[in-house]
């Protein structure tokens, strides 16, 4: 392959970034309440994963 023609390929990627770039942005950030939502349904979760724990046993 022609090593013009590799860079001919980046060259026009790199001019089409901040076009596509530009779609992601125009997306709107979370309200603070589906945030605090979702990271409350992500602690039970993992509460819910993982094994509880027993009180240590006293022997005497």
């Amino acid at each position: 392959m022609i090593p013009e023609a590799h860079l001919y390929v980046h060259q026009q990627r790199t001019t089409e970034l901040p076009y596509s770039a530009a779609e992601f942005k125009s997306v709107e950030q979370p309200s603070g309440m589906r945030v605090r939502l979702g990271w409350t349904l992500v602690h039970v979760g993992l509460r819910l994963a993982v094994p509880a724990r027993t009180a240590p046993a006293f022997s005497s």
